[in-house]
């Protein structure tokens, strides 16, 4: 592993909802990992920079939007690890870049621009064989990790997470992370996925390709009706919520991702979807960065 992983903190969350209804709720704190490549990216990027390594490769290509977590952690990895990147971005270059991508181009990354209209044939073997021509001796990473290899490495994420753990929740976008979970899933243990878009309905498609494997409703559950309008879409609701989780916890979290998850672990907490005794683990999987985009004083941390 790029960074070391060893002895993330386990953040226990006091409340009196918590007691009342007779469950532990615990974040496992991910973003502590790094400041740029923290959460769930550092672990889906693991077995493709080491392929990169072990196969000398001059560097790795992938795939994002304007503000995506994933370019940015990848772009900072492979600096640390003396390769070289690029990124095919989503859109026409903007007069005035988004944090992310500044950042991007700090760690050296080169960023090429292509129209909504192209990006959507990203995946489009003639599409890929076009980059790969310009970039004979670079690996490919889809969008957000989207790969069994992504999923191999979020199920190295299962390791930190306690053995009596009843139910680990995650938030979804490409449903990677999720995949990984299911693969190193302990017996009597449970998935709930959060998707952060609107109209999400092929997750359980996208686990089968990325493990190879279909999993039981027994083991997963999917909240579909948190994604508040959208990807990277927010309500006040939202905004109110996360100050308040980091009012009461001292707990930082992101509009994308981890701000919509935990907003439905509690609120079906708060519905009693959750059995009495349950041990619940939230993985806090980073992007904290994406709240740059917002406006000051939006958020209270």
């Amino acid at each position: 592993m790029l960074f070391p992983t060893s002895n993330l903190p386990v953040q226990k969350l006091h409340d009196d909802l918590f007691d009342e209804k007779q469950v532990c709720l615990s974040v496992l704190r991910l973003d502590t990992i790094h400041a740029v490549v923290s959460g769930n990216k550092l672990f889906k990027l693991h077995y493709f920079l080491q392929d990169a390594l072990q196969q000398s490769s001059e560097g790795i290509f992938t795939f994002g939007g304007a503000y995506s977590n994933h370019l940015v952690a990848t772009a900072y990895a492979c600096r640390e690890a003396g390769l070289k990147s690029v990124a095919i971005v989503r859109g026409e270059q903007p007069s005035l870049f988004s944090p992310t991508l500044l950042a991007c181009r700090e760690y050296g990354m080169q960023l090429h621009f292509i129209p909504r209209g192209e990006y959507t044939r990203k995946d489009h073997p003639d599409f890929l064989q076009i980059i790969q021509l310009q970039y004979p001796r670079f690996l490919m990473i889809p969008e957000g990790g989207y790969h069994p290899w992504g999923a191999a490495g979020a199920a190295l994420i299962m390791e930190l997470v306690p053995d009596q753990t009843t139910h680990i929740c995650c938030a979804v976008g490409t449903a990677t992370t999720a995949s990984g979970l299911l693969l190193g899933l302990k017996q009597n243990q449970h998935v709930i996925a959060v998707p952060v878009l609107k109209n999400l309905y092929d997750v359980k498609d996208r686990i089968t390709f990325l493990t190879n494997r279909s999993f039981s409703l027994e083991k997963l559950t999917i909240l579909a009706d948190y994604h508040f309008g959208g990807y990277a879409k927010k309500t006040q609701e939202l905004i109110d919520s996360m100050n308040q989780l980091y009012q009461k916890h001292k707990l930082p979290t992101d509009f994308v991702y981890t701000g919509k998850m935990m907003f439905a672990i509690i609120d079906s907490i708060r519905k009693d979807f959750f059995p009495k005794g349950s041990k619940i683990i939230c993985l806090h999987t980073g992007g904290l960065q994406g709240n740059l985009s917002l406006k000051a004083g939006v958020l209270i941390f």
